[in-house]
């Protein structure tokens, strides 16, 4: 149903003359006539009547004054909702408890006033499309396994590189350890069910096993990260990697302990993707936020894939923006 007709009816209809609707919206009375008709041949009855006085509503168009109030309302909520900084700005965190989802929980602090979703989407082609369709606003990603480059209208830039954790049971034989290097650990056991072929983080393991000789064992089914610190804790002879920000929790008598990995230290590069054409006020905010909040990018001593953008770059060699 076109609105203007709509309008044009309820305007007509406060007013009581099509002559003072015709003032009002701007036109000419003879537009209001005609639209006036267009509407009564849509809905096949009659809104009007036209008296000495001007037009007076039928029966039939006293039922639909109300319901046409209603449309026009719906319609202004509409607009309004995805009118720029009117709606929330909409992020992908990947998971709850990882560093993204503790960088927007930073990110809310310091900007309460900001209406935030919060979503998590698995992979980074999904996150891609949710960017390109307009469902999200951004997402944080390892931007892109190597020769997969973003679209060319995905701009993306570099917010934090997480370090590695060693995380074991108390029985392995790296429990007391105060730090680890990577080359100690070649010969170990790793086992990370949740890694995924053909997801960036598959890719970065990847990497990170042929570049240093490690064994990392993604057998089993992922029954989540529960599962895994049990095994973990029970098995003296596994081992796992998680992120230095990942926010997990175990009970006490589990004994798990987080060794830091050096020489190099692997981290893993938290980048922030967005559209080059996103109008949403807030997000340039978030990204102002993110760049004064950020650790350093590859400090001294760390390790990266090869592949991954430097810090002030985009993939597909677009300047971040």
């Amino acid at each position: 149903m076109d609105l203007d007709t709509v309008r044009t009816f309820v305007v007509a209809a406060d007013a009581g003359q099509f002559q003072e609707a015709a003032a009002e919206l701007a036109v000419t009375q003879q537009a209001v006539s005609k639209r006036i008709a267009t509407l009564e041949r849509k809905l096949g009855v009659r809104l009007f009547t036209r008296t000495p006085r001007g037009a007076e509503l039928t029966i039939d168009g006293q039922a639909f004054l109300p319901h046409a109030r209603e449309l026009l309302r719906v319609a202004e909520r509409a607009v309004t909702s995805v009118r720029a900084g009117r709606r929330p700005l909409r992020v992908d965190v990947i998971a709850s408890r990882v560093a993204p989802s503790g960088l927007m929980r930073g990110f809310h602090s310091a900007h309460p006033e900001i209406d935030l979703d919060v979503v998590m989407l698995f992979d980074i082609e999904t996150a891609v499309a949710a960017i390109r369709s307009g469902e999200i606003d951004a997402s944080f990603r390892a931007v892109a396994a190597p020769g997969r480059p973003l679209p060319e209208d995905i701009r993306s830039v570099r917010v934090l590189d997480e370090p590695l954790q060693l995380l074991t049971g108390p029985a392995h034989v790296l429990a007391g350890a105060r730090s680890v290097t990577v080359a100690r650990l070649a010969g170990h056991r790793i086992w990370m069910p949740g890694i995924v072929p053909g997801t960036e983080w598959g890719a970065y393991y990847d990497e990170l096993v042929a570049e240093f000789g490690l064994t990392i064992e993604a057998t089993g089914p992922n029954f989540g990260s529960d599962a895994l610190l049990d095994t973990v804790a029970d098995t003296p002879a596994l081992a796992t990697f998680m992120g230095e920000h990942t926010r997990l929790v175990w009970p006490a008598g589990h004994g798990l302990r987080r060794i830091p990995v050096t020489d190099p230290t692997p981290v893993y590069p938290h980048s922030l993707l967005w559209h080059r054409d996103n109008p949403h006020p807030a997000l340039s905010t978030l990204r102002t936020h993110l760049a004064a909040a950020g650790a350093d990018r590859d400090a001294a001593g760390t390790w990266v894939p090869s592949w991954v953008v430097p810090p002030e770059g985009a993939l597909g060699h677009l300047p971040a923006r």
